[in-house]
Formats: C-alpha cells, sequence, structure tokens
C-alpha cells in the first residue's frame, strides 16, 4: 500500500467486475445472452450441482454471472443495470432483430437521470438528443431488468453553462456538487 493511500489519498483502483444474476433455469438464460449475442466467457458445472455462466456484453469489462448454487437472491431480482450505448435507436433495432422484446425509446423531463417511479418519464426520444437522457429497457426471461442509455459524450465535471451536448439540468447538477 502506498503512503498516500495509507494517509487517506487517492484510493486503491477499483473496477466492476462482475454482476450475479440470480435465475431459476440456467440453461434458459443461457439461451437467451447468447441470443443478445453476449461472448460465452465460461459454463463451469460440478458434480455437486454448482454451475457458474458467465456472459460479457460486447465493449463491456463487466460481465454477468448466473448459474446454480451462486446466489440466494430471488431469480429476476435485479432491477436497473444499465448498459451503455451510442445509438439507442440502433441498439433497440438490433435487440428487436435478435427477438428480444424491448421497450419503446422513453426519457425523462427533469433532464438529468430516469425515475425509477416512472415520474416524468415520457415517450420518445430526448427531443434534442441530449447525452445521458434516451432509454430503453428490457429484461431477461426471470425478470432481471436492464436499461440501455445513450451516451454521446462523456461528462468530465468540468462542463459549462450552455454546453449543447448536455441538457441544462445536468450541468447545473454538475455544479452544485463541484466545489468552487
Amino acid at each position: 500500500m502506498s503512503d498516500e493511500q495509507k494517509a487517506g489519498g487517492a484510493p486503491m483502483q477499483m473496477a466492476l467486475e462482475i454482476v450475479v444474476l440470480p435465475v431459476a433455469d440456467a440453461d434458459r438464460s443461457k439461451q437467451f445472452y447468447t441470443r443478445l449475442g453476449w461472448r460465452l466467457d465460461i459454463d463451469f458445472k460440478a458434480d455437486d450441482g454448482y454451475r457458474v455462466i458467465q456472459f460479457t456484453p460486447p465493449g463491456s469489462g463487466c460481465s454477468v454471472m448466473f448459474g446454480k448454487n451462486i446466489t440466494t437472491a430471488t431469480p429476476g431480482s435485479v432491477r436497473s443495470l444499465h448498459l451503455v450505448v451510442s445509438d439507442v435507436a440502433a441498439a433497440r433495432e438490433d435487440l428487436l432483430r435478435r427477438g428480444i422484446e424491448v421497450s419503446e425509446p422513453f426519457h425523462d423531463t427533469s433532464g438529468v437521470f430516469h425515475h425509477a417511479d416512472g415520474k416524468c418519464q415520457v415517450s420518445g426520444f430526448n427531443p434534442q438528443r441530449k447525452s445521458y437522457t434516451s432509454y430503453i429497457s428490457f429484461s431477461d426471461p426471470d425478470g432481471n431488468a436492464f436499461v440501455i442509455q445513450e451516451i454521446t459524450a462523456r461528462l468530465t465535471g468540468q462542463e459549462q453553462v450552455g454546453d449543447s451536448r448536455f441538457t441544462d439540468e445536468v450541468i447545473r447538477a454538475i455544479h452544485a456538487t463541484t466545489p468552487d
């Protein structure tokens, strides 16, 4: 451990590696994630019935894992896993071509993030197609729910008022949390 870390300085780097999805039927889930076009990393079976299946979405550094005897969570209980794309309309078309049931596009009129309860949610893409504001959603066969968010420009924390890539609400939120 570095002296800076010991002194409470820069934190150790960490990366989100795996999200465990609770499923009822590992084979059915394997078929679904294969149909999504995600890369199968492992399908390990042990004699005692233990099974680990891992898939990675294209371009992601984080994988999903499911199987048998790897979690006690209720099948389908994972919500709001966010996938990011540069073109949510193209992502929706791709999912539909693959036979995946996917929502219509939506956005949140609050301009910062979508509300989990649907408050402020309206149909269609953000009218100006600002970054971070348009979404679609889908679920796996057990009901584990994914949201796909369109990001065309990444936030850096240095955005200024009037930056046309983002909503005014996002810019205000950045400046409200950034020390002067």
